[in-house]
């Protein structure tokens, strides 16, 4: 039914405007405003998220988008660089001193947007 279907995602933030300037001047992505006033963000693979206002927003306690990269510590680094902190848990997902977690699966860090939704970065084993 959904085969060929052009799907996309969504998720909320509490400051559209913040949002904008994170996913489009931090992280570097095409972000555009569309006619409802929606941001639609442009994925490298060229499949598009979008991020629509919630006054009573609540950040996604979850991981909403994952960045495969092949560095993953040059990545970090430019998240820190620009920034953005990488070592957002303690204890078990807390990772090493840039936030990395290592051996248990892909290596990845996590990182919030200004909504506080987190994110990740990760390098595909």
């Amino acid at each position: 039914m959904f085969t060929h279907s052009a799907a996309f995602s969504g998720f909320s933030v509490d400051d559209l405007d913040a949002a904008a300037t994170f996913y489009g001047q931090t992280l570097g992505l095409p972000v555009e405003k569309n006619d409802m006033g929606i941001l639609e963000v442009t994925l490298g693979t060229g499949s598009r998220v979008i991020i629509y206002p919630k006054p009573d927003h609540e950040p996604a306690v979850f991981t909403i988008l994952n960045f495969p990269v092949d560095d993953i510590d040059a990545a970090v680094d430019e998240l820190n660089a620009r920034g953005v902190a990488t070592k957002i848990y303690d204890g078990d997902f807390g990772g090493d001193a840039k936030g990395i977690l290592r051996g248990n699966g892909p290596e990845i860090a996590w990182f919030r947007d200004p909504a506080g939704n987190v994110l990740s970065v990760l390098r595909p084993s």
